[in-house]
C-alpha cells in the first residue's frame, strides 16, 4: 500500500471510528500495544505449544485454531477445549497443569524473532511523546522477561496489561479498558489508539473506544479484523509506524 493509500484508508477510518463511537478522535496520546503478533512473532510458537500439549492429553484440536484463540487468557482457551472434548469445563487444577505445561512447552522453543516494524512502532511513540502500554492475553513470563530487555523503557510495571491481570479477557473490553486507565488520569479513549492483530483482541480494544488499528501479521483473512471492529485493517507493523507518526 503507498502513503497516499495509506493516508486515504486512515481518512476513512477516522470517518468509521465516530460512526461506530459517537466520539471525534483527539489525536494520539497514549498507544495500547498487544503482545503476540505486535511486538514479538511469537503466534506460531504459541500455536505448537498449545498441540503439543492438546495431543499428550488426547485432546483433538487444530493448530490454526489456536491463531483465532489469540487474546484469551489460557483459561479461557483450556476451557474452549475442555467444553469441546469433555463436555465441561475445566477445574482450576487441571487449568493450572495445562497451562503450565504449556509454557514450558513454549519457553523450550528456538526464541522468537520482533516483529518486523514493532522496535519502529515504538520510537515512534517515544518520538512522539505517545505513552505505550501492553495490553496482552498473555502471561508468558519468558517473553514479558524480554520485553524488559528489548524495550527497557516503554513498559514499565504499571503500564503492563497482561491475562494476570483482569478477570474477563479479550474479547471482553476490560484488558483494553485498563490499559486505558493504565496510561494516566487524564486520558480518554478518544486520544488512545489501539494496535492488536487477533480477531477477539480486535474485538476487545474496539468495545474500549480507543481508535482501533488491526494489523494482519499472522494468517487471518484480509477483512476480518475490520469485520471484528477494527477502524483500519493494515498489513504490517511497519505501516503502523507510519500511521502512529501521522496520529499527533
Amino acid at each position: 500500500m503507498t502513503d497516499n493509500a495509506l493516508r486515504y484508508s486512515l481518512n476513512d477510518a477516522f470517518r468509521r471510528y465516530n460512526l461506530r463511537t459517537g466520539l471525534s478522535f483527539e489525536g494520539a496520546k497514549a498507544a495500547l500495544f498487544d503482545m503476540d503478533g505486535i511486538i514479538f512473532d511469537s503466534m506460531p510458537g504459541h500455536a505448537r505449544a498449545w498441540m503439543q500439549m492438546c495431543r499428550e492429553e488426547g485432546i483433538p484440536a487444530d493448530e490454526d485454531e489456536f491463531f483465532m484463540y489469540e487474546g484469551r487468557t489460557g483459561a479461557s482457551t483450556i476451557n474452549i477445549l475442555y467444553r469441546r472434548h469433555y463436555g465441561r469445563e475445566a477445574t482450576p487444577e487441571e487449568i493450572e497443569r495445562l497451562y503450565h505445561r504449556k509454557t514450558v512447552l513454549f519457553k523450550a522453543m528456538p526464541e522468537v524473532n520482533l516483529i518486523p516494524g514493532a522496535r519502529e512502532a515504538l520510537k515512534a511513540c517515544a518520538d512522539a511523546g505517545i505513552t505505550p502500554v501492553l495490553v496482552t492475553g498473555s502471561g508468558q513470563g519468558s517473553l514479558l522477561e524480554r520485553l524488559s530487555v528489548e524495550f527497557p523503557a516503554a513498559f514499565p510495571p504499571g503500564r503492563r496489561i497482561t491475562g494476570r491481570d483482569v478477570a474477563r479477557g479479550k474479547p471482553h473490553p476490560e484488558p483494553y479498558l485498563k490499559g486505558i486507565a493504565a496510561a494516566g488520569d487524564d486520558i480518554r479513549p478518544s486520544a488512545c489508539i489501539a494496535i492488536d492483530n487477533a480477531p477477539l483482541g480486535v474485538k476487545s480494544a474496539a468495545a474500549s473506544g480507543a481508535f482501533t488499528i488491526g494489523v494482519r501479521t499472522g494468517p487471518i483473512p484480509r477483512g476480518m479484523l475490520a469485520e471484528y471492529g477494527a477502524d483500519i485493517e493494515i498489513d504490517s507493523m511497519l505501516q503502523c509506524t507510519k500511521i502512529i507518526s501521522w496520529l499527533l
